[in-house]
């Protein structure tokens, strides 16, 4: 099951994907798939088929891991 991200690159808007893995301390690469903007548009520096990106840690300054659909139902709020 794919994990949604959100990756801050240096110098760069924030971008969405999803990755297969949680990374490992050992990782030197991080591997996009379905990059895309917030608002789900394309990435302007991307070509427009491109579906997988590898960028190498040092490019990325910090990674959000977003809650998934089945964590969102799991915990929530409730208002009475």
């Amino acid at each position: 099951m794919p994990i949604n991200v959100l990756v801050h690159i240096a110098n760069e808007e924030p971008i969405l994907g999803d990755i297969e893995e949680m990374p490992v301390l050992t990782d030197t690469l991080l591997i996009l798939r379905n990059a895309r903007k917030r608002d789900g548009k394309d990435v302007h520096f991307l070509a427009e088929n491109v579906t997988t990106v590898v960028w190498p840690w040092e490019r990325i300054a910090f990674l959000e891991i977003l809650p998934s659909e089945e964590d969102e139902e799991i915990i929530g709020f409730v208002r009475e």
